[in-house]
């Protein structure tokens, strides 16, 4: 066994990487309520690490594990990129090869390489010859009309060639014209047999299956097929549903009893964050769908988007909407 399949047979669970969502104040916040489900970044392009101003690869230590996903199409970037992941100290390099917008396709990334699938193997020959973390591919099942189990097995085949063993597959094709990202998250139908199958085709791979989970026994159904499950924008919704992932799938413990006390130990890091000049809202927008189905939610959500925006935010205001919350009221996660 490699040592990438050995570091992706620790994860039962990931949370998805996603775009203007998962930043470090988000991964900051998942990981108090699990030690174990695997982090992503969001998509950064191979130009933004290399020619960017800003340093698109801060992290926070307690977040490990934590992935960067990358987005590019040149073997040489993408090499360059790699290794300074691994030399900050990242787990895991992934490959955006699922992503449908146009931005991102006139990037010559995402979605639209499933059509060169030579490409993302050139990227990832290249990329393991610098580094030793585990390089993996994160894609859909394929794009437009070019949407049988033919094409994906030749994009799988063509890849695993490379030395890639660990596969991330959103189990919907994506339309590069014509379906917005969201429309793409949402209209394309969800062929999850066709990911079990690939899986039961190729037991030496690590496959992860993403896309249309909503729950903890949805999860449970589909680690009967595949090596992994991941969730995004469920996650983001309901964020407390990760409170339960260390004991359903690691034998781990649940680290708080309530949502409450999850929010209340956020108060000192965002304290801190606070005094390095970054802005509340910054951080407590990725709080706001903390309490689903419980009373007191909606004006939750209304104190924090009414207040929380203001240039003088503070703690109080975040004390101030949890106050609208009764404690002893379990979440609906």
């Amino acid at each position: 066994m490699t040592e990438e399949s050995k570091v992706a047979l620790e994860r039962r669970f990931s949370v998805a990487p996603m775009l203007d969502w998962t930043d470090r104040h988000c991964r900051y916040f998942y990981r108090l309520m699990t030690k174990k489900a695997w982090l992503y970044t969001e998509m950064v392009t191979t130009g933004a690490i290399i020619y960017g101003k800003d340093d698109f690869l801060r992290y926070n230590e307690q977040e490990h594990p934590v992935a960067l996903q990358l987005g590019g199409s040149d073997p040489e970037a993408m090499a360059q990129c790699a290794k300074l992941a691994e030399e900050r100290g990242y787990d895991e390099v992934n490959i955006n090869v699922g992503c449908p917008s146009d931005r991102v396709q006139n990037g010559r990334f995402g979605a639209c390489l499933m059509k060169e699938p030579e490409t993302v193997a050139a990227c990832i020959t290249a990329m393991k010859k610098q580094v030793s973390i585990p390089v993996t591919v994160k894609s859909r099942i394929g794009i437009d009309d070019m949407d049988d189990y033919a094409f994906l097995t030749h994009f799988i085949d063509t890849v695993k060639d490379s030395g890639c063993d660990t596969f991330i597959i959103h189990a919907r094709k994506a339309w590069l014209k014509g379906l917005s990202p969201k429309q793409n998250r949402e209209i394309p139908p969800l062929l999850y047999d066709r990911v079990y199958d690939l899986k039961l085709r190729n037991p030496e791979l690590f496959i992860e299956l993403n896309g249309g989970i909503k729950d903890i026994p949805s999860c449970l159904e589909h680690l009967l097929h595949v090596d992994s499950v991941m969730l995004g924008r469920e996650v983001y919704q309901n964020p407390f549903i990760l409170n339960q992932v260390d004991k359903t799938f690691h034998q781990g413990e649940q680290h708080f009893d309530n949502p409450h006390a999850v929010v209340e130990a956020m108060f000192d890091y965002i304290e801190n964050e606070m005094t390095k000049g970054t802005k509340m809202w910054h951080i407590v927008r990725h709080m706001v769908g903390m309490f689903p189905g419980m009373p007191g939610a909606r004006l939750w959500r209304r104190h924090l988007s009414e207040n929380a925006t203001k240039k003088d935010a503070d703690l109080r205001v975040l004390q101030a909407a949890l106050a609208h919350v009764p404690r002893d009221i379990e979440s609906a996660a």
